[in-house]
């Protein structure tokens, strides 16, 4: 299925839920059906928008990084503005071994007979769609380096494929998240980050994608479970707040944590506090479901000594 070519004009304050002047508009795809857009979740934008909504307008020759910890939502909010523009996706982990072939294409052997089988970048490309590139900081640089052209609205030449030609669809943009901004990992937090091409980078859009402030996550959680009582929440992001600042090294000895609770898993943490309710102790339980038992045993005990102290009474039960 390809996307449509009919697009749409959205207003951004009733598209987004921000403030922004009627007359804001961008455009999007008409079709809804695609299978390949985002599914629309509860979500509250944050600064930082605007840049990406000028990107989405006019990518003039670039791509866009949003960089950032682990869990700080960076591929949430690339996906849900496009789920609101009703714009398709091509969404690839990156990772050490990926070669640029498994983005553009390959033969692979069907009914006995080898058949060519486009990747997310042509598809991409010929089709309008965007393109996310996780975790990029993971992958070879010198792979990366063959997506230079094609960022610039150069045509991609398939040479395996008889020299097929995708000329870039308008609509097509180039998205990479990454722990790193391409120069390397220098706190240790990230195995396997690889310094990144500086020409590469130099053709990349770069923001920040730092955790939520609590005012904000306090409103996501009560959407996310409006049965949850407001003083649990708001306790709760304060031991995620926590986590977070010992995860990112903030502490007096640096990165004590290696583990981090994003937004996604404070609101497992929340909802299963609520299914355990009536068991001994829901709220640790459900912590440890939730975040802790994949944490080794010392720093298990630490964020259950953080979660008891910050809650109090209310650790005992909900």
């Amino acid at each position: 299925m390809t996307a449509t070519n009919t697009t749409k004009m959205f207003g951004i304050a009733e598209a987004f839920g921000v403030p922004a002047r009627p007359e804001l508009t961008i455009e999007g795809f008409a079709d809804e059906s695609h299978p390949m857009i985002p599914r629309k979740t509860e979500y509250r934008f944050r600064p930082g928008l605007s840049g990406l909504i000028a990107f989405l307008g006019e990518a003039a020759g670039d791509a866009f990084l949003l960089t950032g910890p682990t869990g700080s939502g960076k591929t949430s909010l690339v996906c849900q503005i496009a789920a609101r523009l009703n714009w398709p996706v091509q969404s690839v982990t990156c990772h050490g071994r990926m070669e640029l072939s498994d983005l553009i294409g390959q033969f692979v052997l069907k009914n006995g007979t080898t058949e060519f089988i486009h990747g997310p970048l042509a598809v991409a490309m010929k089709e309008g769609q965007i393109l996310i590139l996780n975790e990029i900081d993971l992958m070879d640089p010198s792979e990366l380096a063959g997506l230079n052209d094609v960022i610039e609205g150069q045509p991609l030449v398939i040479a395996q494929h008889g020299g097929e030609v995708i000329r870039p669809h308008p609509k097509f943009r180039v998205f990479a998240t990454g722990n790193s901004a391409g120069a390397g990992d220098t706190t240790g937090l990230y195995q396997g980050v690889l310094r990144q091409n500086l020409a590469f980078l130099d053709r990349f859009q770069v923001i920040n994608v730092g955790y939520l402030a609590a005012e904000v996550e306090i409103g996501v959680l009560q959407k996310a479970i409006p049965s949850l009582p407001e003083e649990i929440g708001e306790k709760m992001i304060a031991v995620a707040n926590e986590i977070r600042r010992l995860f990112l090294g903030e502490g007096e000895s640096g990165a004590e944590l290696t583990v981090t609770m994003s937004t996604r898993t404070l609101i497992r943490w929340a909802r299963l506090s609520l299914t355990f309710r009536g068991a001994p102790q829901p709220i640790a339980h459900a912590l440890e479901q939730a975040l802790t038992n994949r944490a080794d045993a010392e720093q298990r005990e630490a964020i259950h000594r953080i979660a008891e102290d910050v809650m109090g009474n209310l650790w005992l039960g909900v």
